[in-house]
């Protein structure tokens, strides 16, 4: 007998994620309540992730339950929130029981690890969806924005960029990577470690933040724009992995790094006077023009890559 959609969300959701006191009312009515803590604002981002399009056919259903909340946690991450509540909106094809277990485990296992309650959402038939909208709070008037960045300032990013886009690539087969190095890839792309509790750390340190979702670089151009200035990248101060230099070469790998989309770091501007480079690796500085630049070791501009997030289908 099929599920119907009460007992889908019973059975998988209604206990799926962190147990919070300030839920007041979670999933099973027409809408969710919440207590917000005295003295924060409200943070709220929200993703849709659409097979074929965000990810690849296949993808293991509890990888697409981990990214469906890790790109939004990013988000919070990049604003210097803590993440607190979320709601699901998944579109199916047909109510697959063992699918659906896998989905909500990987759901589930990410939502209790940041202390995140799934409040509500909804389910429908159709081509795989997964929507989620993420909330949580920041102290009033403390979260990080795109545009702090100014002139003298250094520039950071968290992680090593460039490992997603080579797991995405070993993962439609267009890439072959030793033995060693393809399972960290894969992971990389798979299950996206978002920076939560950096973003939470960076409040006493940055004064510009983005999440690397489109790519170092087309991220790098957005922080840039939204602060008026400019930024200046050290090409071999980027810093990449020893696993996606063993399957690619290290220029190749500093190309991906630049490029490669779905690594959810964090990139960060910093005044020079603030000691930040434990929360991260510092490969620039931010300067008065508007131009994103990449600079060699004798300080020449290096000719870009081409930019754009790449989607799968």
């Amino acid at each position: 007998m099929a599920l119907s959609e009460s007992d889908l969300i019973t059975r998988f959701f209604r206990n799926c994620g962190a147990q919070r006191r300030d839920v007041v009312l979670g999933v099973g009515d027409d809408a969710a309540l919440t207590e917000c803590p005295p003295g924060m604002q409200l943070a709220a981002t929200t993703d849709t992730l659409v097979a074929g399009v965000h990810f690849p056919h296949p993808t293991p259903a509890a990888a697409i339950g981990h990214r469906a909340l890790a790109v939004n946690l990013s988000d919070l991450a990049a604003m210097g929130a803590r993440p607190a509540w979320a709601l699901l909106a998944l579109t199916l094809p047909a109510a697959e029981e063992s699918w659906l277990a896998e989905f909500a485990a990987g759901f589930g296992a990410l939502a209790r690890a940041h202390e995140v309650a799934l409040i509500g959402g909804d389910t429908t038939r159709g081509p795989l969806t997964v929507s989620v909208q993420l909330l949580g709070h920041v102290p009033r008037g403390r979260a990080l924005t795109r545009a702090g960045g100014r002139a003298g300032q250094l520039l950071y990013v968290s992680g090593t960029p460039g490992d997603a886009a080579a797991g995405l690539a070993l993962e439609q087969g267009r890439l072959s990577a030793p033995p060693q190095a393809a399972p960290y890839l894969r992971e990389r792309f798979l299950m996206p470690t978002p920076r939560v509790a950096l973003g939470e750390r960076l409040r006493d340190y940055a004064s510009a933040c983005i999440d690397v979702s489109d790519g170092l670089l087309g991220d790098a151009g957005k922080l840039a724009a939204a602060s008026g200035a400019g930024l200046e990248m050290q090409y071999a101060a980027l810093p990449v992995s020893r696993a996606l230099v063993e399957a690619v070469g290290e220029d190749a790998a500093r190309e991906l790094a630049l490029t490669g989309g779905d690594d959810y770091e964090l990139l960060y501007t910093a005044p020079a006077s603030v000691s930040a480079a434990q929360l991260g690796t510092r490969i620039g500085r931010v300067t008065a023009s508007g131009a994103v630049r990449a600079l060699d070791v004798d300080g020449h501009v290096r000719a870009l890559p081409r930019t754009g997030h790449r989607h799968f289908a």
